[in-house]
């Protein structure tokens, strides 16, 4: 019980970095934010899901199958991503902001969180390095053990691009630009600290 627990607050933690950070689909929750009412988020949320279950399933009919000779190296090419992206996160956090839109809305908010998430380069690069790492090292502990870290993971995108939706359409300030700030940073030096225990944590084991 203690493994679902930690692993699904792993997945919502790590979920959370990621969905915090400035890029398309945030953007695009935005926009439809503004168009729409405060449903736009978790519809956006649901499209970017789909495109994750996708990867999921690939890795674990796919990637997973054939990775046991390289799961060493796979999991040190995620831990050295963590630390990578931590590094981004916390050295961008001071000029983050939640303030930028595109300068037209997005129709369909589901396709608009499925084409924002498979046309932005992080999202692959993540899905290619962290992503594939963390499933695979779920995967040793059961199938019900990596679904739990994915649910946790969406739990996170679907909380706060809800959230925004939710302030947005109101018309409200979802957070001040420092409050975004110092949350950033916090994720920033979460993703280095859990890459550089990791990635110890791979050392000992090849020891």
């Amino acid at each position: 019980m203690y493994e679902i627990a930690s692993t699904l607050a792993l997945g919502f933690l790590i979920g959370l970095t990621g969905a915090l950070a400035p890029g398309p689909t945030l953007v695009a929750t935005i926009n439809a934010a503004l168009a729409g009412n405060w449903t736009t988020g978790l519809k956006i949320s649901l499209g970017h899901i789909a495109a994750e279950l996708v990867i999921f399933l690939l890795i674990i009919l796919g990637i997973a199958s054939i990775a046991g000779p390289y799961t060493s190296v796979i999991a040190a090419v995620g831990g050295i991503a963590l630390v990578i992206f931590g590094i981004m996160t916390l050295s961008g956090s001071s000029t983050a902001t939640l303030g930028s839109t595109m300068p037209h809305a997005v129709s369909s908010p589901y396709m608009a969180g499925l084409l924002t998430s498979a046309a932005n380069p992080y999202f692959w690069i993540w899905w290619l390095s962290v992503g594939s790492a963390l499933v695979i090292k779920t995967l040793e502990g059961g199938l019900l053990l990596a679904a739990v870290f994915m649910i946790g993971h969406w739990c996170a995108d679907t909380g706060w691009f809800t959230f925004v939706s939710v302030g947005v359409s109101r018309g409200k300030t979802i957070l001040s630009d420092t409050s975004y700030h110092r949350i950033m940073a916090a994720c920033g030096i979460f993703l280095i600290l859990f890459g550089m225990y990791y990635l110890a944590g791979i050392a000992l084991v090849l020891r």
